[in-house]
C-alpha cells in the first residue's frame, strides 16, 4: 500500500527546508564530500539536487571549514556546526537553532553522499509529513530486487503496516520466510529502507537527544530509537528509485559513469 503525497493543489502551498550535514572524515573514502565527480565535488551535486526539489532553502550543515569554503565557492547556504555532533540529526539540530527555525517547520535530512537522490522523493517526504499531522517522521522505501539484496546486511528493510506506518527496521531480512523455497518469491513483497528524513524542527531539536535504545545500540540503526519511543514514522513507496549513493572508491567511479552518462 502506499499512501502517496498530499493533495497536488495544496503542494505549493507547503514549504520546506532542506539540510545536508557533511563530515569531512569517511574511513572508507577519506574526503568524500570534496571528492570529484564529473568535475563537480560530490557534496555539490547533492545540494544542486537539493535545489531543484522546490525547497524553501537548501543549507549545508558542517563541521569542517575545508568543506565551508568549497561549498561557498559554488554559492551554497553554510551553517558551521560543533565537532561534537554524534549524528547528522543532531548537526541538524544544532543547525535549527543556530537559524532559528521555528518549531513548525518541516526539514529534511537530505545525506551528503547521495548525488543521485531524485528531487522529487525529498519533495514528497515532505509533503508526506506535512499530509500526516500525527507522525513524527516521514520516510521513504523501494521494493526488495531480488534475494540477494535481501540478504544483504548493507541493504536496510522496512516492515510497514497497513497505513504504511513503520513496524520494524532491521539489517536482517524480514519478514522472513520458514519455507526455504520460497524466500526468492517472497523477497520480491518486501521493501528496502531509503535513507531519506523529514521531521518538524521541534520533533527534530527532541529526536537528536534521546537516549539510544538497545536495539538501535545492536542494528545500528538510528531511527529505531523513535520506534522504541513509539513514535510514528510513515514510509510511502518513493516517487522514483533512488540512484546509487557513495561510500567505497568504487561506487564513486560508478556513480561518476552514470553522471557523466547523463551530460554527454
Amino acid at each position: 500500500m502506499n499512501a502517496g503525497t498530499a493533495d497536488s493543489s495544496a503542494d505549493s502551498r507547503i514549504a520546506f527546508r532542506v539540510a545536508i550535514p557533511a563530515r569531512f572524515d569517511s574511513q572508507r573514502l577519506p574526503g568524500k564530500p570534496l571528492r570529484e565527480i564529473a568535475g563537480k565535488p560530490l557534496l555539490q551535486h547533492v545540494y544542486e539536487q537539493a535545489l531543484r526539489s522546490g525547497a524553501q532553502a537548501v543549507i549545508i550543515a558542517t563541521d569542517d571549514p575545508r568543506i565551508e569554503g568549497r561549498a561557498l565557492e559554488w554559492g551554497a547556504t553554510v551553517c558551521m556546526t560543533s565537532r561534537d555532533c554524534a549524528s547528522g540529526s543532531e548537526r541538524l539540530a544544532e543547525a535549527a537553532r543556530a537559524l532559528d527555525w521555528p518549531d513548525s517547520t518541516i526539514v529534511v535530512n537530505v545525506q551528503g553522499d547521495e548525488p543521485l537522490l531524485p528531487p522529487a522523493n525529498i519533495r514528497q517526504v515532505a509533503l508526506n509529513l506535512a499530509a500526516h499531522p500525527d507522525v513524527s517522521i516521514a520516510s521513504l522505501c523501494t521494493p526488495i530486487q531480488g534475494l540477494d539484496e535481501f540478504e544483504d546486511p548493507n541493504v536496510v528493510k522496512v516492515v510497514r503496516d497497513a497505513t504504511d506506518l513503520a513496524l520494524y527496521f532491521s539489517r536482517a531480512p524480514i519478514p522472513w520466510s520458514r519455507e526455504r523455497g520460497a524466500r526468492a518469491e517472497h523477497s520480491r513483497h518486501c521493501y528496502r529502507h531509503v535513507g531519506l528524513y523529514a521531521y518538524r524542527v521541534g520533533y527534530l531539536k527532541t529526536y537528536a537527544h534521546m537516549p539510544s535504545s538497545a536495539h538501535e545500540a545492536i542494528e545500528h540503526l538510528e531511527q529505531l530509537r523513535a520506534l522504541w519511543r513509539g513514535d510514528r514514522i510513515h514510509v510511502a513507496l518513493a516517487a522514483e528509485p533512488p540512484g546509487p549513493g557513495v561510500d567505497t572508491p568504487a561506487e564513486l567511479a560508478a556513480v561518476e559513469a552514470i553522471i557523466a552518462g547523463r551530460v554527454s
